[in-house]
């Protein structure tokens, strides 16, 4: 029985693609008309807006065997980045293994594979697969908040955020301070009638740019120990963006790089110039008027809340993946304890991953299942592995306690547990040469 491959974003093209090099068969779905994920603007579910681009820059995001395009700049938009997943899927032989406009609506463990329901032109379908792979991504979801009162005006998600026009001559409230709340902001200082942004906590402001270089492609060779790299970035980001405290930002409650940094400068700059204010966080709502938790209050006619997302598989029990909390309890953040070959690529938060990190997650989650028909002795006891505990992959950082942090982990001491892992599914000679070293330079 092929594998099934749910969602054709990054982590779903990451997928098919280490499946295809192992000579697995299998069978992608996605719900839209063609691959990207929520970089094509154009999917009805895509959560990406006008002006969305990458935080991070084109080389340390790109998967490694498909750099992007000559031309692309350092910090690519979604079209950019709509042409790259399309090249990609088009250059290793994608397209012809996709069942587009195709949604699945439940997926059940059925005798010694599983079978899966879905939703396409023609009705409702069925078929019997060896193994799932969920690569639906972790922005689909909204997370809404709730909080006293009525608001007379309207409230509406970032994810249905489109373009700047929309908040054309409006008394906009954005709450949260994060990447896409800082980017909308900025967005709509330019058009807004006035603009402020409501905050509960400090948060990290990181340049795009440190002495005219893209900032995470400066410190590419070996990692410092933590305690001197965040010693060092902290001071760094001082002398490049100044003090956010002094703008209105509360002072951060946790150390650099223990949650994820804003990527965006551009918001300091607008508050210097008065374009917008810093709000502490909200108390409750009265008609028009949005009463703050300092004791202040102000007017608006939209309330935009960039307040992040859930985690959210519909067409999976929760059990399946390990219970209830803000993100499933999966070995490595991929592999389910409860149910036989369900794997998750793509749950995972990590400053620098990038999508060949999600392909790695890919490659280790190929092995394992070409090693179940090829090497089962090896393949049981890897199972025997993910029926026990994570390894610490943390890093030595300290991650702060949000649902996003759920999911979090450093990236050199990920990718050295994904090596080691590969490396005993090649067999024990292979991971006798690999793993300890890995394991040992990622701990360090």
């Amino acid at each position: 029985m092929p594998v099934a491959v749910i969602g054709s974003g990054p982590s779903g093209l990451a997928a098919m693609r280490a499946l295809s090099r192992r000579g697995l068969d299998f069978v992608g779905f996605e719900q839209f008309t063609d691959v990207g994920g929520l970089w094509n603007i154009d999917n009805p579910v895509s959560t990406v807006y006008e002006s969305a681009h990458l935080i991070s820059s084109k080389s340390t995001t790109a998967f490694a065997d498909y750099p992007m395009p000559a031309g692309t700049p350092d910090y690519p938009g979604h079209s950019h980045l709509r042409k790259y997943f399309s090249g990609y899927a088009e250059t290793f032989g994608l397209y012809r293994h996709i069942r587009f406009s195709t949604r699945i609506t439940d997926a059940v463990t059925a005798d010694d594979g599983w079978q899966l329901t879905w939703q396409d032109g023609q009705g409702a379908g069925s078929g019997r697969f060896s193994a799932v792979i969920v690569a639906t991504g972790t922005l689909h979801t909204p997370a809404i908040p709730r909080f006293p009162g009525n608001f007379s005006g309207e409230i509406r998600h970032s994810a249905q955020y489109k373009k700047a026009t929309d908040l054309a001559g409006k008394r906009v409230l954005i709450v949260g301070a994060g990447n896409s709340g800082c980017d909308i902001a900025v967005d709509a200082v330019h058009h807004a009638a006035t603009v402020d942004i409501s905050v509960r906590r400090g948060y990290y402001f990181v340049p795009k740019y440190v002495f005219g270089r893209p900032t995470d492609t400066l410190n590419q060779g070996k990692p410092l120990p933590r305690p001197l790299k965040q010693f060092i970035d902290k001071r760094l980001l001082r002398m490049f963006t100044g003090d956010p405290h002094r703008f209105g930002f509360p002072a951060p409650d946790h150390r650099i790089y223990e949650s994820h940094p804003v990527v965006n400068s551009l918001i300091l700059h607008h508050l210097g110039h008065g374009n917008l204010q810093v709000k502490a966080d909200i108390s409750r709502f009265e008609g028009s008027t949005v009463h703050f938790r300092d004791g202040s209050a102000g007017d608006y006619d939209l309330i935009l809340l960039a307040t992040g997302y859930v985690l959210d598989y519909p067409f999976l029990r929760p059990e399946l993946l390990g219970g209830n909390g803000p993100s499933p309890d999966l070995y490595l953040n991929i592999f389910s304890r409860e149910a036989k070959n369900l794997m998750v690529v793509g749950m995972v938060e990590a400053s620098g991953l990038g999508w060949e990190g999600r392909y790695r997650q890919a490659e280790l989650v190929a092995a394992y299942l070409a090693a179940q028909r090829e090497a089962p002795e090896i393949a049981g006891a890897f199972r025997s592995t993910i029926n026990g505990p994570s390894p610490d992959v943390t890093g030595g950082y300290r991650y702060h306690g949000t649902d996003r942090g759920s999911h979090y982990v450093n990236k050199d001491a990920y990718r050295a547990e994904l090596a080691a892992h590969l490396a005993r599914l090649a067999g024990p000679a292979a991971a006798s040469g690999v793993s300890e070293p890995a394991l040992a330079e990622a701990r360090r």
